[in-house]
């Protein structure tokens, strides 16, 4: 039997990437040779095990090989597979998470939700028009076929990830015990700049339909539901209905109606209601700086970037979670002058030559945010 004020986790065995870092022949500042993150269309595994990742070799191709971090952290091994699908089981719980984060080399300076900053227990510190964190988003599962017990990571800092992997986990969550499905990677592409530009966007699938995995189903020996023992939620409270609209639209500040969002979306509201709130909190006024905030001029040291790269393995210039941001702040000046979605992103394609908002670069959103607020869209 578990302790009960405990929660059970299983270990971590090493981490999933789709990318990699590779030189630039430039020099740093500090004297050091430049690199930039690239995409891979293989998996590529790290741990700190040589024998487990010679299990993966073994399974899935590659040669397990020294190799440290480019973010200074302790040397582990790696293999690049020759694998871009692999069978896996899903948890039922904390399968996908995510916060905004900002690192310095390997440290965790602020881990946010977008209203709190947790590591400080304050106001998240970030301009959301140009945020210094980058969302952040984390994948876990067990390698079916690794004789090894314990989980893998993948981490990912792209707005594909963002957008599409929590609500494939959260339905998973429904199964109640490990769901047996696949990892995968696909290949998605943007216009950035006037530009075409590709990068690899992690997925997660079950060879189960929707109707038989909520009712614990077996289809055609392929998919398989683990049920787990039942434990009771720590600390859960009983819940209430509560008109989460109306609560925003009485908060004071954009932080107290994004708090009331974050309720929302973590009661499970549907993805229309929590576009209202999220309208609702930014059309509100923002909170006065807190003391000890950092100051604006504050300098920071060359950024380390990951082996993942910043933009789910791509390599341009910006951001996808800048573009959300900004798409964000268009919604909701839209709401202003009384338009729906519908009509915003029609107006969006009519000024982008056709191009769909889910395609569009910073420099798109910030000129139509300047024609949105102008009441410039019918």
């Amino acid at each position: 039997m578990p302790i009960l004020d405990l929660q059970m986790r299983m270990r971590q065995l090493g981490e999933i990437r789709i990318g990699h870092v590779v030189p630039t022949g430039n020099t740093r500042k500090d004297g050091k040779p430049a690199t930039r993150p690239a995409k891979l269309d293989k998996f590529r595994f790290t741990s700190a095990s040589r024998d487990i990742l010679a299990g993966v070799a073994e399974l899935y191709g590659g040669e397990v090989k020294p190799w440290t971090p480019a973010n200074g952290g302790p040397s582990e091994y790696e293999v690049y597979s020759q694998a871009n699908r692999l069978p896996v089981l899903i948890p039922p719980r904390d399968a996908v998470s995510q916060w905004y984060e900002l690192y310095a080399g390997s440290k965790c300076q602020r881990r946010c939700d977008g209203v709190t900053e947790h590591k400080s227990d304050r106001p998240c510190m970030c301009n959301p028009e140009d945020r210094d964190c980058k969302i952040t988003t984390r994948v876990n599962v067990m390698l079916r076929d690794v004789p090894a017990l314990g989980q893998w990571l993948l981490m990912t800092k792209g707005y594909h990830a963002a957008v599409t992997l929590p609500p494939a986990a959260e339905l998973l969550a429904q199964a109640g015990g490990y769901v047996a499905g696949w990892l995968g990677m696909e290949e998605k592409t943007a216009i950035v700049k006037d530009k075409p530009a590709r990068f690899m966007v992690p997925t997660l699938d079950v060879e189960i339909t929707p109707a038989a995995l909520m009712a614990g189903e077996v289809s055609g020996g392929k998919a398989v539901v683990v049920k787990g023992p039942e434990r009771a939620a720590i600390g859960a409270a009983p819940t209430q209905r509560r008109d989460f609209l109306v609560e925003a639209k009485q908060a004071a500040t954009q932080v107290e109606a994004l708090a009331i969002f974050q309720e929302a979306k973590q009661a499970g509201a549907p993805v229309d209601y929590l576009e209202q709130l999220k309208t609702i909190g930014l059309a509100k006024p923002e909170a006065a700086p807190t003391k000890g905030s950092e100051p604006q001029d504050q300098q920071h040291p060359d950024p380390v970037p990951d082996e993942d790269g910043v933009y789910e393995g791509e390599v341009v210039d910006d951001d996808p979670a800048d573009v959300q941001d900004i798409w964000f702040q268009i919604i909701a000046a839209a709401g202003t002058h009384g338009l729906n979605t519908q009509q915003v992103e029609a107006g969006f394609a009519q000024r982008n030559g056709g191009t769909h908002p889910s395609s569009g670069n910073v420099a798109q959103m910030t000129a139509y945010l300047a024609v949105v607020k102008a009441g410039e869209v019918q």
